[in-house]
C-alpha cells in the first residue's frame, strides 16, 4: 500500500491577531484520499464542544478512513500469512460414519458362479477414523510462507506510516483551523481600524482639517478590510468543515477549538545521522525492504516447484459391522512426488516472480534516493523557515511603528490619510508574513520528523497520545 507521505505541523503558539498564510513545505493531503476522510460516529449534539488537539488526533485515531483501511489491509496480510503456514503444519481430521450397503460381488472381480450370489447384503458398516496429513519436505510451500511473513510485516509497516499520516494531518489541519480563526479575528481587528480611522477623517473633515478625499479613501479601505473580513471568516469555517470530517464528528456537530499546543522541539542531528536514522525508522522504507524480501522468496517458490515434495498420510480408527463388534485398524503412507512435465506453469511463474523482483528493487533503489533527498530538503527548509521568521517578525515591528506615527501625521494634519491607509496595508502584511513565517516553521519542523520517520513519536510526546505497539 503506498502511502501519501507528507502532512505538517505544530505551530508553537497562535498569535493575537494573526493567522498563516500557506507555508512553502506545506503538503496537504488531496481531496479523494482516504485520509482525508473519517467514518462518523455519535449523534450532533445542540451545543458545540469543546474539541483540543490531543481528542481531535485520539478521535482520528479511531475513525479516520484511511487508518481504518490500512488496518484491514494489515490484518488480511496476516490472514495470508497463516494460510501460507497452514500448508506446512499437521492437518488433522475425523469422521464418524455409520452405512446400510448392498455390494454387487461380480463388479468387485468376484465370480462366483453359478448358484453363488451375484451380491451379499444388505449389511451396517459402522467406521470412526482420524486422518492425518503432514508435510515433510515442500520447498515452494516454504519458500511461499516466507514471502507472506515478509508481506505482513511489510503491512505493519504500511500501518504505521497511516498512523503517523492521520496524526500529523489531524494536527496540522486542526492548527491550521487556529490559524484560519487568527486571521479572521487580525481581519476583524483591522476593519474595527479602518472604520475608526474613517470615522476620524469625517471629523477632521467637518472640522475643515482635510480634505474631502481624505473621506473616499478611508470608505473605500473600510469596503476593501470588510471583504477581507468575510472571506477570512468563511476560510475559518471551511477547514474547520474539514476538520471534522477527517476525525469523523457526527454530521453537523459544531465544535470549539482549545489554543493549548506545545511547540515541536528542534532535532540536534547531523545530515549523515538524520539519514541513518531515516533509514532504519521511515515505514515506507521499511515497508519497501520487507516487499524486496518477499519477491524474492516468491522466486525461490517458483523455482522450487520443479522439486519433489514429501508428504506422511496417516489414519487409524476402528470399523466394523456395529460399534460394539469394531476392533481398530490403520493405514501409513509415505509419498514422494515428482513434477515431470507441467505444460510451462513453472517457467511461467518463474518469469514473473523475475519481473516482481526486478520492479521491487528498483523501487527500493528509488525510495532510498528519496529519503535521502527529503532530509536533506527537510534540513533546507528548516533553516530556511528560521532566518523567514526572524525577518518576518521584525518586518512586523517595523509596520506597527509605521502605522502608529501615520496616524499621528494624520490627526496633526500634517499628512493626508494616504499614509495611514498605506501603513495599514503594510501592517496587514506584516502580521500575514509573520503568521507564515510561525507556520511554516512549525511545517518544517513536522517535515524534518516524518523525513526521519519518527513524527508519530515526536508528536506523541507533544500531545500526549500513547503510541500503538
Amino acid at each position: 500500500m503506498k502511502v501519501i507521505h507528507r502532512t505538517l505541523l505544530l505551530l508553537s503558539a497562535a498569535l493575537l491577531y494573526a493567522a498563516p498564510v500557506q507555508a512553502q513545505s506545506q503538503i496537504t493531503l488531496p481531496r479523494n484520499s482516504p485520509f482525508a476522510g473519517g467514518v462518523q460516529s455519535g449523534t450532533a449534539t445542540a451545543e458545540p464542544i469543546a474539541l483540543t488537539i490531543v481528542q481531535a488526533v485520539q478521535r482520528a485515531l479511531e475513525h479516520n478512513l484511511g487508518l481504518l483501511l490500512a488496518e484491514q489491509s494489515s490484518d488480511s496480510a496476516g490472514a495470508q500469512r497463516l494460510d501460507a503456514l497452514s500448508r506446512l503444519l499437521p492437518s488433522v481430521h475425523g469422521t464418524l460414519a455409520e452405512a446400510r450397503r448392498t455390494t454387487n460381488l461380480e463388479a468387485f472381480g468376484f465370480p462366483l458362479g453359478p448358484g453363488f450370489p451375484r451380491k451379499v447384503g444388505p449389511y451396517n458398516v459402522f467406521d470412526a477414523r482420524i486422518f492425518l496429513s503432514q508435510s515433510v519436505f515442500d520447498a515452494k510451500a516454504m519458500n511461499d510462507n516466507s514471502a507472506a511473513s515478509h508481506r505482513e510485516e511489510a503491512a505493519k509497516h504500511d500501518y504505521r506510516g497511516a498512523r503517523s499520516i492521520v496524526i500529523l494531518a489531524t494536527a496540522n489541519t486542526y492548527l491550521e483551523a487556529l490559524a484560519s480563526q487568527a486571521r479572521s479575528a487580525a481581519a476583524a481587528a483591522q476593519l474595527a481600524s479602518s472604520q475608526a480611522l474613517h470615522q476620524q477623517a469625517v471629523d477632521l473633515r467637518q472640522g475643515g482639517i482635510v480634505a474631502g478625499i481624505d473621506v473616499v479613501r478611508a470608505e473605500a479601505r473600510v469596503s476593501v478590510d470588510r471583504q477581507r473580513a468575510t472571506a477570512r471568516a468563511n476560510d475559518a469555517q471551511k477547514i474547520k468543515l474539514q476538520l471534522a470530517r477527517l476525525i469523523g464528528l457526527p454530521i453537523g456537530q459544531e465544535y470549539t477549538l482549545i489554543n493549548n499546543v506545545p511547540p515541536v522541539p528542534d532535532v540536534e542531528l547531523t545530515l549523515q545521522q538524520a539519514v541513518d536514522q531515516a533509514y532504519a525508522k521511515r515505514s515506507d522504507y521499511l515497508a519497501a525492504v520487507e516487499q524486496l524480501h518477499a519477491a524474492e522468496a516468491t522466486e525461490r517458490a517458483a523455482t522450487a516447484e520443479r522439486f519433489p515434495t514429501v508428504r506422511v498420510t496417516a489414519d487409524y480408527g476402528a470399523i466394523g459391522l456395529t460399534p460394539s463388534t469394531s476392533f481398530p485398524t490403520f493405514n501409513v503412507m509415505g509419498a514422494v512426488d515428482v513434477p515431470i512435465f507441467d505444460g510451462n506453469r513453472e517457467k511461467a511463474h518463474a518469469v514473473q516472480a523475475g519481473t516482481e523482483l526486478k520492479r521491487r528493487r528498483a523501487e527500493l533503489e528509488d525510495l532510498k534516493a528519496a529519503v535521502y533527498y527529503d532530509v536533506r530538503t527537510a534540513f533546507l527548509d528548516l533553516e530556511a523557515q528560521r532566518q523567514q521568521m526572524d525577518a518576518a517578525t521584525r518586518g512586523q515591528e517595523l509596520a506597527n511603528q509605521q502605522l502608529q506615527q501615520s496616524r499621528d501625521r494624520f490627526a496633526a494634519g500634517v499628512s493626508s490619510n494616504l499614509e495611514v491607509i498605506q501603513a495599514q496595508e503594510a501592517v496587514a502584511l506584516a502580521t500575514e508574513q509573520a503568521i507564515s513565517a510561525e507556520f511554516g516553521l512549525s511545517v518544517a519542523r513536522a517535515l524534518l520528523a516524518q523525513a526521519l520517520g519518527n513524527a508519530e513519536e515526536a508528536l506523541t510526546r507533544a500531545v500526549q497520545v500513547s503510541p500503538k505497539p
